[in-house]
């Protein structure tokens, strides 16, 4: 008997019915996790614009984009970190949400809303001593624009649409400002409806995917029809392709050399254009960089383009 009443203690014991506070490393490993570092990739398109212009070596400009790719990553994990503290019962309830690391309880909600914030001061802050106020400006625009996004435009019908594709152009045209490199309207235009045609080409594989599985996905998807998402997809392909071809035969564009690179570069983006639409056009096009990883065609395609176009920016 007194065998059983010490090991009834030993079960019983206060210090193993306390829940098992996260170490600091598994909570650190919770924030980054939360910041999405898979997405990180997107913000690539901070080069863009200097690439597109020929000054991606220019004195200074790798250090100076490298600190942009780091500051608007920032300001995206701060949206990311809000986001999941706001949403936190919501992302509980969902069937893979609740992985998440603040919906599963390895980052405490106060502490991903502290940390957020601080990234969303900071990151600004740093712009503009480092940088420029116009780098800051924008940087803070899309702080606001993502949080006003996430706390009522994502219901909005259309709305929706241009915030994500707004992000995407962002990051565009950040690189570009950073250095002081005038931007193309016809730039603008190819990126924007790029853009809009990946985001409208992945609602429209989402709605397919999740037809008929009531409360599996966002809400607004289902007050989209697949037509219209559809037809949005078509439209921007149909703008980005038109953009791209008066880009490249805007005044002050073609340059002397052994062949017309920037010219023949069409060729490589329009089929770059149709190889993603298949995918689309399945109900397949998932996360861009995903779609670009997994088909080897499309990820050679990209390949052809790129030369070509470096050959341009070199006048070879």
């Amino acid at each position: 008997m007194a065998e059983t009443a010490q090991l009834e203690r030993r079960t019983h014991s206060p210090r193993q019915e306390r829940p098992e506070r996260p170490v600091r490393g598994s909570l650190l490993r919770g924030i980054l996790r939360t910041a999405r570092p898979k997405q990180w990739v997107k913000n690539v398109l901070v080069v863009a614009a200097p690439v597109a212009a020929g000054q991606l070596l220019a004195p200074h400009a790798l250090g100076r984009l490298a600190l942009v790719f780091v500051l608007f990553t920032a300001c995206a994990a701060a949206v990311y970190l809000v986001n999941d503290a706001r949403d936190v019962e919501a992302d509980r309830a969902h069937p893979t949400k609740c992985r998440r690391p603040v919906a599963a309880g390895d980052v405490p909600v106060p502490v991903a809303y502290a940390v957020g914030s601080v990234l969303a001061v900071v990151a600004p802050l740093a712009a503009a001593w480092l940088i420029s106020p116009a780098v800051a400006a924008l940087l803070a625009a899309y702080l606001g624009m993502q949080w006003a996004y996430s706390v009522s435009l994502k219901h909005v019908l259309v709305v929706d649409l241009v915030i994500v594709t707004t992000g995407f152009l962002m990051r565009a045209m950040i690189g570009g400002i950073a250095l002081g490199i005038p931007l193309s309207r016809w730039f603008l235009i190819t990126t924007g409806f790029g853009a809009l045609f990946m985001v409208a080409a992945k609602r429209y594989s989402e709605a397919l995917q999740m037809a008929g599985k009531a409360g599996a996905t966002r809400a607004l998807l289902t007050s989209y029809t697949a037509s219209y998402l559809r037809f949005v997809w078509q439209l921007a392909a149909s703008v980005a392709v038109l953009g791209y071809c008066m880009w490249t035969l805007e005044d002050g564009a073609v340059h002397a050399g052994v062949l017309p690179w920037r010219q023949l570069s069409m060729v490589a983006f329009i089929l770059a254009v149709l190889r993603y639409a298949v995918f689309a056009d399945r109900g397949t096009a998932g996360e861009p960089e995903d779609v670009v990883l997994r088909d080897r065609a499309l990820a050679l395609i990209a390949v052809v383009w790129l030369a070509l176009y470096g050959l341009a920016v070199a006048h070879w």
